[in-house]
Protein backbone atom coordinates (compact mmCIF):
# COMPACT_ATOMS: atom_id res chain seq x y z
CA UNK A 1 0.00 0.00 0.00
CA UNK A 2 1.50 3.11 -0.76
CA UNK A 3 1.67 6.01 1.92
CA UNK A 4 1.57 9.80 1.28
CA UNK A 5 2.16 12.27 3.67
CA UNK A 6 -0.56 15.46 3.85
CA UNK A 7 1.22 18.94 4.77
CA UNK A 8 -0.49 22.37 5.07
CA UNK A 9 0.75 25.92 5.87
CA UNK A 10 -3.05 26.58 6.98
CA UNK A 11 -2.42 24.46 10.14
CA UNK A 12 0.64 24.36 12.37
CA UNK A 13 3.51 22.79 11.60
CA UNK A 14 5.44 19.82 13.50
CA UNK A 15 7.01 20.49 16.69
CA UNK A 16 8.46 17.25 16.54
CA UNK A 17 9.25 14.05 14.80
CA UNK A 18 6.08 13.65 13.38
CA UNK A 19 3.70 14.96 10.10
CA UNK A 20 0.44 16.89 9.98
CA UNK A 21 -1.31 13.16 8.42
CA UNK A 22 -0.52 10.27 6.38
CA UNK A 23 -2.51 8.91 4.12
CA UNK A 24 -2.56 4.95 3.36
CA UNK A 25 -5.22 3.74 0.89
CA UNK A 26 -8.49 5.77 1.05
CA UNK A 27 -7.94 6.61 4.52
CA UNK A 28 -6.48 9.50 6.44
CA UNK A 29 -5.16 9.47 10.14
CA UNK A 30 -4.22 13.06 11.61
CA UNK A 31 -1.72 13.99 14.60
CA UNK A 32 -3.07 15.51 17.57
CA UNK A 33 -3.97 18.76 16.84
CA UNK A 34 -3.61 21.39 19.80
CA UNK A 35 -4.65 24.95 19.49
CA UNK A 36 -1.64 26.90 18.32
CA UNK A 37 -1.52 29.33 15.64
CA UNK A 38 -0.17 28.19 12.26
CA UNK A 39 1.22 31.98 11.74
CA UNK A 40 2.82 32.45 15.17
CA UNK A 41 3.26 28.99 16.37
CA UNK A 42 1.93 30.36 19.99
CA UNK A 43 -1.00 28.78 22.16
CA UNK A 44 -4.10 30.60 21.15
CA UNK A 45 -5.43 32.90 24.28
CA UNK A 46 -8.54 32.24 26.02
CA UNK A 47 -10.06 29.34 27.53
CA UNK A 48 -11.39 26.27 26.51
CA UNK A 49 -13.92 27.36 23.97
CA UNK A 50 -11.75 29.40 22.06
CA UNK A 51 -8.68 26.58 22.54
CA UNK A 52 -11.10 24.09 21.30
CA UNK A 53 -12.31 26.45 17.75
CA UNK A 54 -8.60 26.35 16.96
CA UNK A 55 -7.63 22.62 17.16
CA UNK A 56 -10.50 22.04 15.18
CA UNK A 57 -9.78 24.62 13.11
CA UNK A 58 -6.43 23.40 12.50
CA UNK A 59 -7.58 19.55 12.18
CA UNK A 60 -10.12 20.76 9.10
CA UNK A 61 -7.34 22.93 7.55
CA UNK A 62 -5.54 19.37 7.63
CA UNK A 63 -8.75 17.82 6.26
CA UNK A 64 -9.17 20.41 3.25
CA UNK A 65 -5.41 19.75 2.25
CA UNK A 66 -6.26 16.21 1.39
CA UNK A 67 -9.96 17.34 -0.14
CA UNK A 68 -11.92 16.08 2.94
CA UNK A 69 -13.87 17.76 5.32
CA UNK A 70 -15.96 16.98 8.04
CA UNK A 71 -18.20 14.88 6.49
CA UNK A 72 -15.48 12.14 5.98
CA UNK A 73 -13.92 11.53 9.67
CA UNK A 74 -15.10 8.73 11.21
CA UNK A 75 -13.81 8.98 14.15
CA UNK A 76 -11.27 11.24 16.79
CA UNK A 77 -9.77 10.83 20.10
CA UNK A 78 -10.17 13.77 21.86
CA UNK A 79 -7.57 14.58 25.07
CA UNK A 80 -8.79 16.94 27.80
CA UNK A 81 -7.23 18.85 30.43
CA UNK A 82 -10.39 18.74 32.82
CA UNK A 83 -13.11 16.71 32.17
CA UNK A 84 -15.13 19.92 33.79
CA UNK A 85 -14.23 21.55 30.09
CA UNK A 86 -16.28 18.68 28.84
CA UNK A 87 -19.76 20.74 28.05
CA UNK A 88 -17.84 23.95 26.47
CA UNK A 89 -15.80 21.70 24.62
CA UNK A 90 -18.75 19.75 23.05
CA UNK A 91 -20.44 22.63 22.35
CA UNK A 92 -17.94 24.16 19.49
CA UNK A 93 -17.00 20.68 18.83
CA UNK A 94 -19.67 19.65 17.81
CA UNK A 95 -20.37 23.03 15.45
CA UNK A 96 -17.94 21.35 13.19
CA UNK A 97 -19.73 18.05 12.81
CA UNK A 98 -23.50 19.54 11.72
CA UNK A 99 -24.00 16.51 9.34
CA UNK A 100 -23.45 14.29 11.87
CA UNK A 101 -20.35 13.52 14.89
CA UNK A 102 -18.68 10.61 13.85
CA UNK A 103 -17.46 7.72 16.37
CA UNK A 104 -15.62 9.23 19.22
CA UNK A 105 -13.17 8.92 22.56
CA UNK A 106 -12.95 11.21 24.67
CA UNK A 107 -10.24 10.92 27.92
CA UNK A 108 -9.14 13.52 30.63
CA UNK A 109 -5.04 13.36 30.64
CA UNK A 110 -2.07 14.26 33.18
CA UNK A 111 -0.82 17.23 30.98
CA UNK A 112 -0.68 17.62 26.82
CA UNK A 113 1.85 19.32 24.90
CA UNK A 114 2.70 23.24 25.61
CA UNK A 115 0.60 22.22 28.45
CA UNK A 116 -2.64 23.46 26.25
CA UNK A 117 -6.30 22.45 27.52
CA UNK A 118 -7.45 20.11 24.23
CA UNK A 119 -6.08 17.94 21.49
CA UNK A 120 -7.68 16.27 18.95
CA UNK A 121 -6.86 13.29 16.15
CA UNK A 122 -8.97 11.81 13.77
CA UNK A 123 -8.91 8.98 11.05
CA UNK A 124 -11.15 10.21 7.89
CA UNK A 125 -12.36 7.85 5.15
CA UNK A 126 -11.75 9.62 2.15
CA UNK A 127 -14.03 7.72 -0.45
Amino acid sequence: MTKSIIATEHAPAAIGPYVQATRVGNMLFTSGQIPLDPVTMEVVAGGIEAQTKQVMDNLLAILTAAGADSTHVVKTTCYLKDMADFVPFNEVYASYFTLGAPSRSCVEVARLPKDVLVEVEAIVCLD
